[in-house]
């Protein structure tokens, strides 16, 4: 892991820069350490930088965690790619049109899955052999990811799922095998996430402490207060 670049924040979290190889990625850390770890996956598409991800992750940083993002292939600072862009403008099409989607969203999410999770298990080694990261180690963010982490990934110890309407058919075979304690997040209006789906994925997990936060509203009206809400389930599981 070779560090790019660095910026301190006025609230004491150092933000820096990192590359692993050709995965490039952002690291906040508080004052405090060793501090728990949270590995904070965004949707495919978005790059890391987006205002919101980074949001969350200083709030969290602030809060005593050790916060560590990467970029998706093709997305923010990695190249692109014509077919994944071509599949998600043929996805968004099809959901605008009330069209099926499920054979387009498998071909497009459910590779970029796959092929996300030994990325994401590279950054989490390289990450636990800094001195200011002490584990143990929670997830926030994508659900179709964070199910695959959760299952292949042990020192996972705890998650915080986002939406969830739409997931990959081998994540939702392997929900039942998810028995970490989750907090699952729905917008109840989330016009690209069915809410069905949602409930049934949720009623799916294998785990027996489970917490489901609904409220009104869009994909992006996810209430800020889920921020604090979301700290104290960490709290319990990683401080704890």
């Amino acid at each position: 892991m070779h560090f790019i670049s660095e910026q301190h924040h006025d609230d004491g979290v150092l933000e820096r820069e990192f590359a692993l190889g050709e995965i490039p990625g952002t690291l906040w850390t508080p004052g405090s350490a060793p501090a728990p770890l949270i590995l904070m996956a965004h949707n495919n598409g978005l790059p890391r930088r987006d205002p919101r991800l980074v949001g969350r992750a200083r709030y969290s940083a602030a809060q005593g965690y050790a916060v560590a993002t990467i970029d998706a292939p093709g997305c923010g600072d990695r190249p692109g790619s014509a077919s994944a862009d071509q599949a998600r403008a043929e996805l968004r099409r099809a959901m605008q049109a009330g069209e099926p989607v499920d054979e387009i969203f498998e071909s497009l999410v459910g590779p970029l899955v796959e092929n996300a999770l030994p990325e994401w298990r590279t950054a989490l080694g390289a990450l636990l052999s800094l001195p200011e990261i002490g584990g143990p180690v929670g997830y926030s963010g994508w659900t179709a990811l964070g199910i695959r982490l959760a299952v292949a990934e042990p020192r996972i110890a705890a998650a915080g799922f986002f939406a969830g309407g739409y997931v990959p058919r081998a994540q939702r075979e392997e929900a039942r095998q998810v028995t970490i304690p989750l907090l699952f997040l729905l917008q109840w209006d989330d016009e690209g996430n069915p809410r069905q789906r949602a409930l049934d994925l949720f009623d799916a997990f294998g785990s027996r402490e489970k917490t489901m936060h609904a409220n009104l509203g869009g994909h992006v009206g996810t209430p800020w207060f889920e921020l604090e809400d979301g700290g104290r389930f960490y709290d319990r599981h990683l401080k704890s």
